[in-house]
């Protein structure tokens, strides 16, 4: 049985459930969060906090009807809370997260057999399996698709059966083949050194699918590597490079005759508990560093040390896409590249759009509501 308990002078209320679990809970908290401020539909607060006395008190708890009741001093309020929800939302716990999914760093060993891969059909007609697929993709930040058919807007739908498309000043698609007069590397026959995409943007894209229609062409091989893990081993053997490139944002810009866009980001971007978030590496999108003449060969010296990982073979995983297969990254993660080719040899066509990670973590968590 679940027991609740006042302790006025800590200003709390604890929660004793019948697994053992104990927690405390401050009156401001649960005053705040007490499910009669929360709109009915939308499940968004109405509750005003400033409505209310910061010194407020409760001056009563009971058990009723499986629920914990509070009464407050000086209020004609009471507040009736389900103990699974608290349960839920303890204090310094967190909500369980199921797109909270723990990276599996990987080198240019790992065999591709381990990397995720699916049925382009089952991924469109059963949610089960694409929850697993998505998981995984997440896991590891580069899966593959098989069976895409012909259809140049298969990878769309695909990329849309997980959430909306993210448009850039490439367009909502882009596609990667060669061109006249290109505006992008990517648009030419050249070879690509790995990079994320997009390093420019306030905020680059998520996960990025491309859908190979055509690869006939002599060469362009797709390389890729996982970011992750040459921050990591960075982190790890060269601890000044990895604070330098962890803490001093340097420009990066693409501009052409219709757009200038330039944001500053790091390197390697940590999250506020000091875990590797994001990585922004582009070479040819590197805008010219400003940073102080001190600062500045020490941070190419970092710089450089990273881009010759990206080139060793200890992280760079190399593959040939074929027509009817489609790539799923983690563009803010999963650096990717490719070698030159000849357009004279063959047809190399790649259609590719982007999901940003929030629309990719929200279906997660939405299959994972429907499979529980």
């Amino acid at each position: 049985m679940t027991t609740a308990n006042l302790r006025g002078e800590d200003r709390v209320l604890n929660v004793v459930w019948p697994n053992g679990t104990s927690a405390d809970f401050p009156f401001l908290w649960l005053r705040d969060n007490c499910p009669s401020g929360f709109h009915p539909d939308t499940h968004e607060r109405q509750f005003d906090l400033t409505s209310i006395s910061p010194d407020l008190v409760a001056s009563g708890v009971s058990v009723d009807g499986g629920n914990i009741v509070i009464t407050w001093d000086g209020e004609a309020h009471t507040s009736r809370f389900d103990p699974e929800w608290l349960f839920n939302h303890r204090p310094g716990i967190g909500l369980e997260d199921p797109a909270k999914v723990e990276p599996i760093h990987w080198r240019g060993n790992i065999p591709q057999e381990d990397l995720p891969r699916a049925d382009a059909a089952a991924l469109m007609s059963d949610d089960t399996a694409l929850l697993g697929f998505l998981i995984e993709a997440k896991r590891t930040g580069l899966a593959f698709v098989d069976g895409m058919s012909g259809d140049a807007d298969a990878g769309m739908a695909m990329a849309r059966r997980i959430g909306f498309l993210r448009e850039t000043n490439f367009g909502t698609t882009f596609e990667v083949m060669s061109k006249p007069n290109p505006n992008n590397l990517a648009y030419t026959s050249h070879a690509l050194p790995l990079h994320t995409d997009l390093a420019n943007q306030e905020l680059p894209p998520g996960f990025q699918f491309l859908h190979c229609l055509a690869n006939e062409a002599e060469g362009g091989g797709s390389t890729f590597c996982d970011g992750f893990a040459i921050a990591a081993d960075l982190r790890e053997e060269d601890p000044e490079a990895f604070r330098l490139l962890s803490q001093t944002p340097v420009p990066f810009r693409f501009h052409d005759q219709d757009y200038d866009i330039r944001r500053h980001h790091t390197v390697i971007d940590l999250d506020p508990f000091g875990n590797m978030q994001e990585l922004h590496f582009n070479a040819h999108l590197a805008g010219i560093f400003d940073l102080p003449a001190a600062l500045m060969e020490p941070y190419y010296r970092a710089y450089r040390k990273v881009m010759q990982m990206t080139r060793s073979q200890t992280y760079v995983l190399t593959t040939r896409l074929r027509g009817g297969e489609m790539v799923i990254f983690d563009n803010r993660r999963v650096m990717h590249g490719r070698a030159a080719f000849n357009p004279n040899t063959g047809f190399r066509h790649l259609r590719g759009c982007y999901v940003d990670r929030g629309e990719f973590d929200s279906r997660i968590r939405v299959l994972s509501r429907d499979n529980s």
